[in-house]
């Protein structure tokens, strides 16, 4: 009898146990879930989207299609703009983000458009010359990114310091898309397609790991565009006519852009140095 009932209290003992488990479990596991969505994940989604574009790009290029890749290039460029805006938005910036977006832009905007390039402008060339000047966009690209991670967490600057790496790929497949079919234009030329390409690879990827500032986006926010009427009007342009134009737009376009920013720069070199020599002579007489 005394054994019988010592055998029922250890089964009620772990029965017990096991519902103070279960009870735990749940409430571990709501406790869990009731937490609030990070901020963080609302630009990541777009990030990876990113990045998930530029892979795309890289299988259609490799597969012989390399229009789609070209304009999965484009809607990458496209994502990586909403993962900005929505980082400002939900106010989701952090050095998590930062990291996250330079992985995926050197994929995106580093290997797909170089990959591009090779396959439509070098593939058919013998010599390890051209493999090089087509790793340019990735290797100036780590170099840009990578500065540009270090100032971020340093600073907060109104412009981009070097041309941004998706301005890059964006000429570049402009380029390609604009010239893809009339490619035959380039036989006056000696060595064909390659006289231009390699000067435009070249100074595009000098001018990534470069000081000359470039504009940033405007914040979309009421102070923001009362402060830059004229450049978020220049930007909204910008975007209309990449939409109306298509590939001509991207060119016109980014061209636009980096030209803008090399006289802006030369023009304030230009007036430093004046002031320097105002001065001098200032101070002698």
């Amino acid at each position: 009898m005394v054994k019988h009932n010592l055998n029922r209290v250890n089964r009620e003992n772990k029965r017990a146990r096991r519902r103070e488990f279960r009870r735990r479990a749940n409430e571990r596991i709501r406790m869990r879930f009731s937490k609030p969505i990070p901020r963080m994940v609302f630009p990541s989604f777009f990030t990876l989207m990113n990045l998930f574009c530029g892979f795309l790009a890289i299988i259609q290029i490799f597969q012989g299609s390399l229009v789609n890749g070209a304009w999965l290039i484009v809607f990458a460029a496209f994502f990586d703009v909403l993962d900005g805006f929505m980082a400002r938005l939900t106010n989701g910036t952090s050095e998590f983000g930062i990291e996250l977006d330079s992985l995926s832009d050197i994929v995106s905007f580093g290997a797909a458009p170089g990959f591009l390039i090779y396959v439509w402008a070098f593939s058919d060339t013998p010599g390890f010359g051209l493999p090089l000047v087509a790793a340019l966009p990735v290797l100036c690209g780590a170099i840009r990114l990578a500065r540009f991670n270090v100032e971020a967490k340093e600073e907060s600057q109104e412009f981009f310091r070097g041309l941004p790496i998706p301005a890059q790929a964006m000429m570049l497949v402009a380029f390609y898309l604009t010239f893809n079919e009339n490619i035959e234009l380039f036989d006056v030329f000696k060595q064909g397609i390659s006289t231009v390409i390699i000067p435009v690879i070249i100074i595009l990827s000098l001018l990534m790991v470069s000081t000359v500032p470039f504009d940033k986006i405007p914040r979309f926010s009421k102070e923001a565009i009362r402060n830059n009427k004229a450049k978020f009007l220049l930007f909204l342009v910008y975007g209309l006519a990449i939409l109306f134009l298509q590939e001509y737009g991207l060119m016109i376009v980014f061209s636009l852009f980096i030209v803008r920013a090399l006289f802006i720069s030369a023009l304030r070199f230009w007036q430093d140095i004046m002031k320097d020599i105002e001065n001098e002579s200032y101070q002698t007489g």
